[in-house]
């Protein structure tokens, strides 16, 4: 990567929409940016787009329950960020989340409800990537960052079309542009761990066990060593990193 191959730093948003596969996606792809960003005034919006019904390793599990648990997590993640903007939920089947015309009609009506100047997604063209639900939730955004901005798609929704002036996509196959998050990696974190349905499955993390502490030092390191890969690339210490679409 040469110097001139990527950029650091967008001016900070009015407002942002992060968009998510399911509860707990947002924090991992971009909770740190996020952070820094509400500090400094940006509105934050959370969209999930799965009900996150199968996020658990227990075969017994009332996953109806989880459902509920799974929301109220993601609430408590966004305040534990800074967001003050809305937590939208699709409440689609998790594991089953399609880039259907229909979805693609809902997530343009967050974007122009909400009018964010920066959109963040999942990379839907990620290689070998296996979860189907985050490949179809970077198309939804992608496809509907198109039809939020154009005025003859969905004028039945009776919304002003929309047109944000960054796409910036998260686990990405073609990271060109990094964020700095050096002063918000402990946000990021503390916003991670309010998912705490996830601590076991996710982040391997057993509550109660006599090598939790250990098991949460070893997270905390394998996130550090994440985003220290990225500041890396960036001059910078920690950073989040993205491929940026601003050809909107």
């Amino acid at each position: 990567m040469t110097a001139r191959s990527f950029t650091v730093d967008l001016p900070v948003p009015r407002i942002a929409l992060a968009v998510g596969a399911h509860p707990d996606d947002v924090e991992f792809g971009c909770g740190g940016t996020l952070a820094k960003w509400a500090a400094a005034g940006c509105v934050v919006h959370h969209l999930v787009c799965t009900d996150g019904a199968k996020g658990t390793w227990d075969a017994t599990a009332d996953t109806a329950a989880l459902v509920l648990v799974r929301q109220a997590e993601q609430r408590a993640a966004a305040k534990a960020l800074g967001a003050a903007g809305i937590v939208t939920f699709l409440g689609e089947i998790d594991g089953e989340l399609e880039a259907t015309l229909t979805l693609r009609a809902a997530v343009a009506e967050v974007i122009r409800l909400v009018q964010p100047d920066v959109v963040l997604g999942h990379d839907p063209w990620k290689r070998y990537r296996l979860h189907p639900d985050h490949r179809a939730a970077g198309f939804l955004v992608c496809d509907a960052v198109v039809a939020a901005r154009d005025p003859h798609f969905y004028p039945d929704l009776g919304l002003e079309h929309w047109r944000p002036t960054t796409l910036l996509l998260f686990e990405a196959e073609d990271v060109d542009y990094f964020e700095d998050v050096s002063g918000f990696v402990d946000a990021k974190l503390a916003a991670l761990h309010e998912h705490a349905s996830q601590l076991r499955s996710t982040m391997h993390i057993e509550i109660g066990s006599q090598d939790e502490e250990q098991q949460r030092r070893r997270f905390r390191r394998r996130e550090l060593d994440r985003m220290a890969v990225f500041g890396r690339q960036a001059g910078l210490r920690y950073a989040e990193g993205f491929k940026c679409i601003d050809d909107l």
